[in-house]
């Protein structure tokens, strides 16, 4: 059981508009990055390769390709420093850590679209039924 200290602490640092992303989701994470006194948004986008942690120490790698190089970063969920986040593309994982997509290149990197839940709000697909009498 956690210390109801530690406790207090974690949800304090949590943050409230988080979006739903799991492994293998096509994310764009969008950065605070300082330079002097200004500060400017850069986007790092790629496909989430691990999760790992709870509360606020919860972190998550993403990876992508660069000029023919893999390039893995790894970001802290609950950061100030992220400015947010966006699921471009949902991808369909049937592992935990997909550390494989490092020894693959090209077409082979492709994760299959994962069906998205519908919205509470959004109302179902109308099936349009013709009858031709």
């Amino acid at each position: 059981m956690k210390n109801k200290y530690m406790a207090a602490i974690d949800e304090a640092n949590k943050r409230k508009e988080m979006p739903e992303f799991q492994i293998g989701d096509t994310v764009d994470v969008h950065q605070r990055i300082l330079e002097g006194e200004k500060e400017r948004i850069q986007v790092f986008s790629g496909t989430v390769i691990k999760r790992k942690g709870a509360g606020s120490q919860e972190t998550f790698i993403v990876r992508r390709i660069v000029q023919g190089e893999g390039v893995e970063r790894i970001f802290l969920v609950h950061s100030p420093k992220i400015a947010k986040i966006e699921v471009k593309k949902t991808g369909r994982a049937r592992r935990a850590k997909l550390y494989y997509l490092r020894k693959r290149i090209g077409k082979a990197t492709r994760l299959r679209e994962r069906e998205r839940k519908a919205e509470a709000g959004a109302p179902a697909a109308a099936t349009s039924e013709t009858s031709t009498t």
